[in-house]
């Protein structure tokens, strides 16, 4: 198997940390209460929306991006930027939000992106971002939201 996929609270396949548990759980049909079916199919199962159809991927505001799943911080709207892939993209994400996982998926080797709180797949991380760090944390929208900056 490819990919780690989350189902319910565990990750099968090539998991971060084997048996990696996390602080928010629920049963798979809780999650599939709590999520929008699309949230599901990307969150729980590692699938991709596709490009260009985010919300977010025009949102300029200042704030903070977070997990759709748990709600867990993850971005800074000051590390977001353009990368013309069709998906929000971050050159950081904060302190101890996201962990990170090899995908041997589609016959690629890539970096998968989770939710260091709840486990959910945010997207894929990439070594050609801008500057400072030269990554692009490429997000599927719907895995995130948005909490605008307060004055």
């Amino acid at each position: 198997m490819g990919l780690a996929t989350v189902f319910g609270n565990a990750w099968y396949g090539s998991a971060p940390g084997a048996a990696e548990t996390f602080e928010v759980t629920f049963s798979d049909a809780e999650w599939r209460k709590r999520l929008t079916p699309d949230q599901y199919a990307v969150l729980r199962q590692s699938d991709t929306e596709r490009p260009f159809t985010s919300k977010l991927l025009h949102e300029a505001r200042r704030g903070t991006f977070t997990c759709a799943g748990c709600g867990r911080d993850l971005f800074a709207s000051t590390t977001k930027f353009d990368s013309g892939t069709g998906w929000p993209s971050f050159w950081a994400a904060l302190d101890h939000a996201v962990g990170t996982v090899r995908d041997t998926s589609f016959g690629m080797v890539r970096t998968a992106v989770h939710c260091s709180r709840c486990g959910g797949h945010l997207g894929h991380l990439f070594d050609d971002g801008p500057q400072p760090t030269g990554l692009r944390y490429c997000m599927n929208g719907v895995a995130l939201g948005f909490r605008p900056a307060t004055a």
